[in-house]
Parts: C-alpha cells; structure tokens; sequence
C-alpha cells in the first residue's frame, strides 16, 4: 500500500470503536479522575434551572451526542451536519506541524488564585457552572451582526469569550490559547454516525484582537490544515502505550501546545421548530468537557432561535459556580456591548 493509499484508508476507512483515534486519549484522561461527560442541559420552558444530561466524550463527540439525547427523546434525525471546510488530509499538514510540537510549551499566569479547588473526580461532572440564555430577538441580532461584518459567529463569541477572561490573567500575558473543534463529518467515516468525528485548532487569542482578527487567525488555521495534522498526530498515537498516554495528559502535553481551554459551537438547531419528541421544548445547554490539559470548557448552541452560551471549570482551577458565573457575565456584557443591547433579553 503507497503512502497516498494508506492515508486514504486511515482517513475515510470505515474503523471498529477501539480503533477511534480520539477514544484512547480520552480514555487515559478518565484513567486520571477526570470527568470526561460532555454536559447537556434542558431548562424546561416551567423551570429556571437545567435538568443535566452527559454524553462520555470516549464515545461521542459533541454533535452526535446531542444527536443522541435528541433521538432518544424520540426526534427523527436522519443525518448529522457535514464539515463546510473543503481542506482534504494530507501528510504534509502533519509535517508542518512538529515543528509546534518542538517548541517551549508557554502556560498564562493567573493574577490571583483560585479559593476554592480540589483533585479531579471521575464520578463527579465540575461543580463550577454558569449558564445564559438570549432570547430570539438578541440571539437574532448577534448573527445578524456577524453576518453583515463578514466574520462568524464563533469568531465573534470566541473574541468575547477571551476579552472576559483576560482581566484574570496575569498583564504579562499577551494572548489566551484555545482549543477550537472542527467536525470532520463527511470526510471521516465512523460505524456510528454519533461517534468522535472531531478534531481541532489551536487559536491564540491576542488582548487587542477584534473579531475579524480572531476569525482571520481561525480561518487560516484551518487553511494550512492544522485540524488534519492534530487527527494524524492522534492516529499516530496509535503506537502509544496507555501509560505513555496517561503521562503526557498529566503532564498537560496531549496537544501540540499547552491550551487554556476549549471553546466549541454546536451550531443552529431546529430553527422553524419542527422537531417532534418527547420534552425537547424549552433552552438547551452544552459545554465541552473541562480537563486537566484544557481546564475550562465552554460551549454554544442555538435551539429554536434562542442561542445558549455556558461554562464550567476543572476542578483543579476552581469548583465553585461563582467564579464561572463571573466569567460568563463578563463573556454576556461584552456580547452586549457590542451589539448595543446591553442587559437585553438575559435568561440565567
């Protein structure tokens, strides 16, 4: 088998669960306490408060596992969302990338810490939460906005996100790392259509970027190929021994360079409310799990027209829910300001 032959069948061959390339790095994190749920929430329109629901990441990635909560309640969903990016796989996307994987690894500083901590725990999804929900009118108003200024809504959140967070951050620090997933739906096969399809970008978000200028560092990233070199770099993992793997979570060297969290955007979601099943009305919630090589996890979705944004935190940085409900209300202050409708249509 050549090299472009091998490539193909590693990419677009159909593989059993054991041989997903995501699922054993995962699995090495659960090794080491960590709670490794993707963290669903339903607020019922009669409630304030979210019933949980969690999807392991070993077995789902965040799109099948909301595809799963939904089918299982009874919606009909024949397909999942495809990949929009046409960048293909290829080895020299792999090679560009060691380089990254040479250089110093560079953590941010916090300016102060964190009161209340405590080890992973396996059982135990993080305690430190925060959620909020727009109304349709200003979740409306974000799209449009970034339509009309030519960048995405992820790009826009993404920015906001990194600008209520740097005030925590040591003023040495110039630029926040995240971890960004691209659904590789539609070029990577699975026996389950539910299972990891995800790879990712890492994306350092600078204290003086603008919107454009995150969705312009996204883009490019995506450009050179970088989400395919992580998925190689994770096949290759492949040779790896469990304890090798367990190690390099440890010590927080399971991507490329170090990443301060992972921020992800389910996308839109029933948009004409059409769906039917069994108590799926009311605001949806997801976050990617919080880990110990990537502590915070924060995520987006928008459910009929009512767009979600929600956070928590690895319990080595912090377990308790105020500190993550400050973040994301500077996270929704920022949004606001932005837009112009400062305090409009809040839903906590």
């Amino acid at each position: 088998m050549n090299d472009s032959s091998a490539l193909t069948a590693m990419v677009y061959g159909k593989a059993r669960p054991e041989h997903d390339v995501i699922r054993p790095w995962f699995e090495a994190s659960e090794a080491l306490s960590d709670f490794i749920g993707i963290r669903f929430g339903r607020i019922a329109p009669s409630s304030s408060e979210p019933e949980w629901f969690y999807r392991s990441h070993s077995s789902f990635d965040g799109i099948g596992g909301f595809a799963d909560i939904l089918r299982s309640r009874g919606v009909a969903l024949s397909s999942l969302p495809s990949t929009p990016h046409a960048v293909d796989p290829s080895w020299r996307h792999f090679a560009r990338s060691v380089p990254e994987y040479l250089q110093p690894r560079r953590r941010v500083s916090w300016k102060a810490p964190f009161a209340r901590t405590r080890g992973a725990d396996v059982d135990r999804p993080p305690e430190a939460v925060s959620w909020r929900v727009f109304d349709r009118e200003t979740s409306s108003l974000i799209r449009r906005r970034c339509h009309t200024s030519g960048y995405t809504v992820n790009s826009f959140l993404l920015m906001h996100l990194s600008q209520a967070i740097f005030p925590s951050l040591s003023e040495g620090d110039s630029s926040m790392p995240w971890m960004i997933p691209v659904n590789l739906r539609g070029k990577v096969m699975r026996s389950g259509d539910t299972e990891n399809h995800s790879s990712f970008v890492r994306v350092a978000v600078g204290r003086e970027d603008s919107s454009s200028d995150v969705h312009g560092k996204v883009y490019s990233t995506i450009a050179r190929g970088a989400h395919w070199a992580n998925w190689l770099a994770y096949s290759y993992g492949r040779v790896l021994s469990d304890r090798a793997r367990r190690a390099m979570v440890r010590s927080e060297r399971a991507t490329s360079q170090w990443v301060i969290g992972a921020f992800s955007n389910l996308g839109v979601w029933d948009p004409l409310g059409e769906f039917e099943g069994r108590d799926i009305d009311g605001d949806w919630l997801f976050m990617p799990p919080a880990l110990r090589f990537f502590k915070i996890g924060a995520g987006c979705i928008t459910y009929r027209g009512r767009m979600s944004l929600a956070m928590h935190l690895h319990p080595e940085l912090s377990v308790d829910s105020a500190d993550a409900a400050r973040w994301v209300a500077a996270w929704v202050s920022s949004i606001e300001r932005d837009i112009g409708a400062e305090g409009a249509g809040r839903r906590e």
